[in-house]
């Protein structure tokens, strides 16, 4: 997911020799990096919705077997076979489930490794002494660098924001999905 995030931001690194160049760098991998920690976010919220879907799928399958073994004792076949084609539905989903919460588990796994490389790329960048220059004339205009602001209030804010916006178009998706837009 983050392959073209990261190759814009090695293209840009590649090409950039002036401060203003540094300076538009950061502000690049800035974005990647908000925008790589809400990925993160939203993948995390889709594991709660598999793990809640596999709880409610394991309660299905003891239901279905649970109404087979009824049907057992009072001698109705006919309610067996069906609590019996119930339980393996039920079963095969589970196994599906159980499989997609492992996959999801070890993609957050790797795309968190991702955001970290990416967070310490672009702070061994913002660390360049051409880069700390151009925050130096922005400390001395009155600015505030992020990583000294003790009230860094915009970053969290973007973070947040950007959590926010990926949650609510997963929600406009979903809600899409079901009225069959």
């Amino acid at each position: 997911m983050f392959e073209r995030l990261r190759a814009a931001i090695d293209a840009a690194l590649e090409a950039a020799t002036s401060p203003q160049d540094k300076r538009d760098v950061v502000s690049g991998m800035r974005d990647a990096v908000i925008e790589a920690h809400a990925a993160v976010s939203g993948m995390r919220e889709g594991l709660a919705r598999t793990e809640q879907e596999l709880a409610a799928e394991r309660r299905s399958l003891k239901d279905a077997e649970r109404r087979g073994q009824l049907a057992e004792e009072i001698d109705d076949q006919e309610t067996v076979d069906v609590a019996e084609r119930f339980a393996t539905k039920h079963q095969e989903r589970v196994s599906v489930l159980e499989k997609k919460l492992e996959a999801q588990k070890a993609e957050i796994v790797l795309m968190e490794r991702e955001l970290e490389e990416m967070k310490a790329q672009m702070k061994k960048v913002a660390g360049s002494s051409s880069v700390d220059t151009a925050w130096r004339e922005i400390e001395s205009a009155g600015g505030t660098r992020p990583e000294t602001d003790v009230n860094d209030d915009l970053l969290k804010h973007q973070f947040d924001r950007a959590a926010r916006e990926a949650k609510a178009d997963a929600q406009l998706d979903a809600l899409k999905k079901r009225m069959g837009r």
